[in-house]
């Protein structure tokens, strides 16, 4: 299937309102008004696109209404993306995400074509840490096990015993100290979801500095003032700062917050991590207020439409990792899908 140049803009027709009226019913509340007729015409030109090349489209669930509800095939956190890459049967892999999760798509499919939209979509954790640092430590503490959550590079999954997500990130850790007999676990990149960890299992971790530029900006009073001013129910990220943890109702991952709206049926709740992440659950529990805090993510919202397009259009943007390190990474990665999600928050 070879690459070509990337066609004209799509233009809208007025038969695409009719076509894909349900669509904009369900993304009325979550666009302004102005903006559908600026999207529709490429959400439709990038499902027929995806059609002809035989293409899936993964969406994170910080992605914009317009790519997680108008395009994408399957959507969710870090760890059912990882999952459906695995399972995948299409050729194409269009990863709207950021790097790492697309070089964990490559790893795991390493036969299907990946394709990321913008390859500068990037992640403050994933920056944070090298294979060195990983060696480094692992000099430093003797028998310690590493695991390593999933926003990180390819280099560094393969120095890792294995990775985690935010929701299985306790039992990982559990797991690996039980295996290696280890009375310390190494737990990188990020410091705050160490946090969460260690006040989950009561297992010493080794913690290295990093941090989600995202989660990192909330702090304690905006939480309090969320409470305090709407009367609102608190959720929050594991990446978020640990004061801004102890303020919230509820700690856990994007798709255990989905589960405890579903269970908890608050009527006002302040979801305390990327906006897009509220904007998708709007949909699916219409009952319930969102409100802000909220920050968005620059490296998720490099993802666009008209980016979307063009990788399908040209097959640009292939994600590509070295045979040796994709081993060792997927060796990780496989002990992490194995244990699944386990989030006890």
């Amino acid at each position: 299937m070879p690459a070509t140049q990337a066609p004209a803009a799509p233009r809208w027709r007025p038969e695409l309102e009719a076509q894909y009226a349900e669509l904009g019913a369900r993304l009325e509340p979550l666009l302004p008004c102005l903006e559908w007729p600026l999207h529709l015409p490429w959400i439709d030109a990038i499902n027929r696109l995806k059609r002809e090349r035989g293409a899936v489209i993964m969406a994170h669930s910080y992605q914009s209404p317009e790519i997680f509800h108008g395009v994408a095939d399957i959507t969710g956190d870090s760890l059912a993306l990882a999952q459906a890459a695995g399972d995948c049967e299409a050729e194409v892999i269009v990863l709207c995400g950021v790097h790492f999760m697309a070089e964990t798509a490559k790893i795991l499919a390493p036969h299907k074509t990946v394709l990321i939209p913008d390859p500068e979509a990037g992640c403050s954790l994933a920056s944070s840490i090298t294979a060195e640092d990983v060696r480094q430590l692992r000099r430093q503490h003797p028998g310690a096990p590493v695991v390593s959550y999933v926003n990180t590079s390819a280099a560094v999954k393969a120095e890792s015993d294995a990775c985690c997500t935010s929701a299985n990130a306790a039992r990982m850790v559990e797991a690996m100290a039980a295996e290696h007999g280890a009375d310390k676990v190494i737990f990188l990149p990020d410091a705050f979801l160490g946090y969460h960890v260690a006040q989950q299992t009561g297992i010493e971790l080794v913690l290295w500095h990093g941090r989600c530029e995202v989660h990192e900006q909330f702090t304690a009073q905006q939480a309090r003032h969320a409470r305090e001013r709407f009367n609102a129910r608190l959720v929050a990220h594991p990446e978020c700062p640990p004061e801004v943890q102890e303020e919230a109702d509820f700690v856990g991952s994007t798709t255990a917050m989905g589960a405890w709206l579903e269970k908890e049926k608050p009527e006002r709740v302040a979801l305390i991590t990327e906006c897009s992440m509220a904007d998708n659950l709007r949909t699916r529990f219409p009952q319930v207020e969102f409100i802000k805090p909220c920050n968005l993510c620059p490296h998720m919202k490099r993802i666009t439409l008209p980016a979307i397009h063009d990788c399908l259009s040209t097959l640009g943007h292939e994600v590509q990792v070295p045979a040796q390190m994709a081993v060792r990474a997927r060796a990780a990665l496989e002990r992490m899908l194995a244990v699944g999600r386990h989030d006890r928050a």
